[in-house]
C-alpha cells in the first residue's frame, strides 16, 4: 500500500483536481477555510472557496459568528461554477439557515458533483454554532446531495434527534445520504471508534490509538481529505479510509502555536524522517 508521501508525490505529476468548498473563516488558522486549503494543497488538488461566514475566534474558541448574505453567497458560488469544473464540493460551517438554503440551491444545480459534508454544529471549545432551527434546515436541505457525511458522534445525535449511534447512522442514511462516517473522538472510549454506514448497513468499524490533545480543525481536515481522495478517483470507501489515516497522522504531528487548541500538521509527510 502507498505510503500517504507516494500518494502526493504520485499525484504532484498529475493536473490538480478543483474542489469548491463552502466554509467560515477562521482567523486563527486552525480550523474552516485554511484547514481546507491546507488539506487539499497537501493532497494536490487546487482549492476554491466561497466563505459561509467570518468568525472571531482563536484557538480557544468561537466568540462570535457572522454569516454572509445569501444571495452574495450564491453569486460568488456561480462566479467559480461557471468557470471550473469541479471535482468534489466540501461543506463545513453554514452559520445561518439563509447559507444553508444557498447552498442547496447551488447543490440542486450541481448534483453530479460529490459531496463532503462536515456539520459543523459547534466549537471544539463548545460554543454552540447552530440553532435547532438550522440543524433541521441542515437535515431537510442538503443531507439529501450529501455523498460522504462525517459527523462527529455529539453532531449524529443532534441531526438524527436520538442517542443510539448506529439508530443516527442508520437515520442520517435514510435522509439521503450516500455514505455516513460518525467520528468516535468525543466518546468514553479507549480507542477512538469511526463506524461507517452505507445502504442501510453498517459495512466497517475503524479502531484508531486515541491521541492526547485536544485539536483545531480536525473535522475540517478529515473531510476535506475525503473530498481530495474522491477528487482524485477514488471510490468513497477507500477515501474514507486513506483519509483517517492521513488525518490521525496530521493530528498525531500537532503544534500548539496558540494558547489553546493543537493544530493539526496536514503537511507532516513533507517533515525528514
Amino acid at each position: 500500500m502507498l505510503t500517504i508521501s507516494d500518494n502526493n508525490k504520485k499525484m504532484s505529476s498529475l493536473i490538480k483536481p478543483a474542489i469548491l468548498c463552502f466554509s467560515g473563516h477562521d482567523p486563527s488558522g486552525g480550523a474552516g477555510i485554511q484547514a481546507d486549503s491546507e488539506t487539499l494543497a497537501s493532497h494536490q488538488c487546487h482549492t476554491c472557496s466561497v466563505i459561509t461566514a467570518l468568525t472571531d475566534q482563536d484557538t480557544q474558541n468561537v466568540k462570535k459568528l457572522i454569516p454572509q448574505q445569501k444571495q452574495e453567497f450564491i453569486n460568488q458560488a456561480k462566479t467559480l461554477l461557471a468557470d471550473f469544473s469541479f471535482s468534489a464540493i466540501k461543506i463545513g460551517l453554514i452559520g445561518s439557515i439563509e447559507i444553508a438554503e444557498a447552498i442547496q440551491i447551488i447543490l440542486e444545480k450541481n448534483s453530479k458533483i460529490p459531496v463532503i459534508l462536515d456539520p459543523v454544529l459547534a466549537a471544539g471549545g463548545g460554543q454552540l454554532l447552530s440553532t435547532e432551527q438550522l440543524t433541521a434546515t441542515i437535515g431537510n436541505r442538503l443531507l439529501p446531495y450529501t455523498t460522504v457525511l462525517t459527523p462527529n458522534s455529539q453532531e449524529a445525535r443532534k441531526l438524527a434527534g436520538l442517542d443510539d449511534l448506529d439508530a443516527c447512522g442508520f437515520s442520517l442514511l435514510q435522509q439521503g445520504c450516500k455514505y455516513v462516517l460518525i467520528t468516535g473522538t468525543h466518546e468514553d472510549s479507549p480507542t477512538v471508534c469511526n463506524r461507517l454506514y452505507h445502504q442501510n448497513e453498517l459495512i466497517e468499524t475503524f479502531n484508531w490509538d486515541r491521541l492526547p490533545g485536544s485539536y483545531h480543525g480536525s473535522g475540517c481536515t478529515l473531510a476535506s481529505s475525503i473530498a481530495a481522495s474522491i477528487a482524485h478517483g477514488l471510490d468513497p470507501y477507500h477515501a474514507i479510509l486513506e483519509a483517517q489515516e492521513y488525518t490521525w497522522n496530521a493530528l498525531n504531528e500537532a503544534y500548539a502555536p496558540g494558547q489553546g487548541q493543537h493544530i493539526p500538521n496536514r503537511f507532516y509527510w513533507m517533515q525528514d524522517p
